[in-house]
Formats: C-alpha cells, sequence, structure tokens
C-alpha cells in the first residue's frame, strides 16, 4: 500500500500527499517510526560479534547471508541508559542510502509495534529544542493511535562516516 494518493487516513479524515507505511517500534518507553521502505527485515536479538575501536553504540556485526551487518543499540545513540536484552529485543535490519550506495544497518529496539498508514501532511516538523538538542535525525512527528512518536530519518541516523569506519576495522582483521 505504498506510495498511493492518499483520500483519507486511518481515522477517516480528509488528508492530501502521499500515503507511506511506517514501522513503528518501542524505545525506552517511547514511541519511534521509521519508513517501511527502508525495513530489510526483523528478526529476534541475536547476539553479534563485538569488534574493538567502533563507536560504544556499535554493538557488534552479524553475519546475516554471507553480509556482514554492523548492529546498532539505538538506546546507546540516543544517549540513553544500557539496558538487558530481554524476550520482545528485536535487531530491525535498515537499508540507509548514501548518495548513490545502499548501506545495511541493524538497530537494536526493544520491541516492534505495529505498521501505520501515514500522509506527507500527518507528519508535523519538529518543534526547535534550540542548539543542545540534536534533532538532525529526526524528519518530524506524527500521532500512532493516540500515542505522538518520532519518525526518524534513517540515512541521517545511520552516519555512513562511521559505519565505514566499523568497516574498514572489520576489513583490516
Amino acid at each position: 500500500m505504498n506510495a498511493i494518493r492518499a483520500t483519507s487516513n486511518e481515522k477517516g479524515k480528509e488528508t492530501g500527499g502521499v500515503l507511506s507505511q511506517y514501522l513503528s517500534f518501542v524505545l525506552a518507553g517511547g514511541e519511534y517510526a521509521v519508513e517501511i521502505l527502508q525495513v530489510q527485515e526483523i528478526r529476534g536479538w541475536t547476539p553479534v560479534t563485538w569488534i574493538p575501536n567502533t563507536p560504544k553504540y556499535v554493538e557488534g556485526i552479524l553475519n546475516m547471508r554471507g553480509a556482514i551487518v554492523p548492529i546498532v543499540d539505538l538506546r546507546i545513540r540516543f544517549g540513553m541508559e544500557r539496558v538487558e536484552y530481554g524476550p520482545t529485543t528485536v535487531i530491525v535490519v535498515l537499508k540507509a542510502n548514501h548518495g548513490n550506495s545502499k548501506r545495511i544497518v541493524g538497530i537494536v529496539v526493544d520491541g516492534v509495534t505495529d505498521v501505520h498508514n501515514l500522509s506527507e501532511d500527518d507528519i508535523k516538523p519538529v518543534p526547535d529544542f534550540g542548539e543542545t538538542v540534536h534533532t538532525e535525525f529526526i524528519k518530524g512527528m506524527a500521532t500512532l493511535a493516540e500515542k505522538m512518536a518520532v519518525v526518524l530519518d534513517v540515512d541521517r541516523l545511520l552516519r555512513y562516516d562511521e559505519l565505514e569506519a566499523v568497516d574498514a576495522i572489520v576489513n583490516a582483521e
């Protein structure tokens, strides 16, 4: 149901623009969403291979069908407290675009909640928090099932230069 002309949203009110699907997930009690076209797969938590000299939020790497995929703990990426992974902890494997190249990265989240249809009008701009709060990887805010969710910009969230450094370390070994 991606990229169709919207005539109404999930609540039935008139909206305009293109309707896209977003996968929502929970992280430290907050709701987040990413565009579903950038989701490659969702898998249960699997222990990873730790790589030294990587950013603290890079949990390690996984071999996924022959591809080496960096796994990012989104809690640590956002400056949140690290927690023990539980039965609902999952890895959402995302495709990040950087110019003409694509990068596959897994993010560790507390749990996946749902898929939502959103039009461009449903995603509101990020409030101005001043210079102390980094919002460069937030696409906007949206209401999902009566909860406010942060809609993430996957391409900005998964910084290419840092992931290239992980690749260099892995390939040097």
